[in-house]
């Protein structure tokens, strides 16, 4: 198999990072460059039908995008340890705070980057107003965040989960514009710097 990624997209990081808590280390990597354009090459494109990554390109030629997808794929060839659910409602449980996390943190914390970080605007037009808005909406969110994790050591589980993932690469994408969660979200903090401090961590996150 071969994983195309981009070091400094939070989505691929999703993937390496979930990669190494399984201690997945036989597929390729291929590092692509979103900002010199290599995704919308059309060698690429014609492998994978759309200028994103991640991609994970499967040994029978088929391609898998959207990080979400790819890691549910390598969860069942890989099925250990467990980070989608181990029974139905554990399952239902760890996806219930997936979405939530995609669509409270993660989705406005990329809009947020992608709208302000000077070097994002060779890529789209950017509007700050559109900054501003997801920036507020994710501060916002990480109070509920900060309320679940009061009574969890993670957020979906009693161990690190998908959720956990990528709401920590999530969260640390934001450091490109120096954004951090309030500090006084003490719940978020402890979960944060210990997400951080795992080995796994190091192959999620770009320097």
């Amino acid at each position: 198999m071969k994983l195309y990624d981009c070091l400094r997209a939070p989505n691929p990081r999703r993937v390496r990072w979930f990669m190494a808590e399984k201690g997945i280390d036989d597929v390729e990597v291929v590092t692509l460059s979103i900002m010199s354009g290599e995704h919308k090459s059309p060698e690429y494109r014609a492998k994978v039908g759309i200028s994103h990554m991640p991609a994970l390109e499967l040994d029978d030629g088929t391609v898998i995008t959207e990080s979400v997808a790819i890691c549910r794929y390598l969860e069942s060839v890989y099925p250990e340890p467990n980070l989608f659910g181990r029974d139905p409602k554990e399952t239902a449980i760890i996806e219930m705070w997936l979405r939530r996390v995609e669509m409270m943190v993660a989705n406005p914390l990329m809009q947020g980057v992608r709208h302000s970080h000077p070097g994002m605007a060779a890529l789209e037009a950017q509007v700050p107003e559109v900054a501003t808005y997801n920036l507020d909406g994710a501060k916002r969110s990480l109070k509920i965040l900060d309320r679940r994790l009061a009574e969890s050591p993670f957020i979906a589980a009693d161990r690190v989960t998908i959720a956990d993932v990528v709401a920590a690469a999530s969260l640390d994408f934001g450091r490109m514009i120096k954004w951090r969660p309030d500090p006084e979200l003490a719940h978020v903090t402890r979960w944060f710097d210990g997400m951080l401090a795992r080995p796994a961590a190091q192959a999620g996150m770009a320097a």
